[in-house]
């Protein structure tokens, strides 16, 4: 049997204005398998990016269970829940969040280095990271020397320099213009394949949607097929 890598059940999640409740998650479910590529798609404003946070662990549910391998992540405390973050999941945002300071192969050999791995051999997995998405000549360069698209082929070997059992991906390629926009999705679609990693994409495009092996819609706070 298909080894389920992170799960959720009855999520519910409400923010607060003032004294009125705004629900968003109104009870969602789901189970996502070892390897499996699944993209969340819905008009804006629905949940999506919500429900990502949620399933990484970066927001507390109003209600609801999340495991991660297995762990149920409200059962720890921050510091465990911190460490199983940084040990098992991967993130791709819309914009890059490279530090702009920090060079292509530092940024890259940041979650590594949090994790206490050796300097030098994470700078070493960093530069084999950065060369797989095709900025093995760019090690050297900060964000700003860099095109949108490199940046964000950075910011994917940042998520995978760290080989996550599962990677999150909120918008990985809207800031992108189509034609760059295609050319990154691939990428990350066979790097994912590569790495054995599963893979949730949250996009609101139907056309990128379809390349991965299932589809979900989050309409009315609820998850469908």
């Amino acid at each position: 049997m298909n080894k389920v890598i992170l799960s959720c059940s009855n999520l519910r999640k409400s923010y607060f204005q003032g004294k009125f409740e705004v629900p968003v998650l109104l009870g969602v479910d789901l189970r996502v398998f070892a390897s499996e590529t699944l993209s969340i798609v819905g008009i804006s404003g629905s949940g999506k990016s919500t429900l990502l946070h949620l399933l990484g662990g970066l927001d507390e549910p109003t209600t609801g269970n999340i495991q991660i391998l297995g762990q149920n992540i409200a059962s720890i405390n921050e510091e465990k829940r911190c460490q199983l973050r940084n040990e098992s999941l991967g993130f791709i945002y819309q914009f890059h969040h490279l530090l702009p300071e920090f060079s292509a192969l530092e940024n890259v050999a940041m979650p590594l280095l949090i994790r206490h791995t050796n300097k030098n051999e994470s700078y070493d997995h960093a530069a084999v990271v950065l060369k797989k998405v095709g900025l093995g000549h760019r090690l050297s360069h900060i964000p700003g020397e860099l095109s949108g698209g490199e940046r964000q082929r950075a910011a994917i070997a940042r998520a995978l320099v760290t080989k996550p059992a599962c990677i999150l991906a909120d918008e990985p390629t809207g800031n992108l213009d189509r034609h760059t926009a295609y050319e990154v999705y691939e990428l990350m679609l066979e790097l994912n394949r590569e790495a054995g990693a599963s893979l949730i994409i949250v996009t609101h495009d139907p056309i990128l949607a379809k390349r991965t092996g299932r589809t979900l819609q989050l309409v009315d706070g609820m998850l469908t097929e």
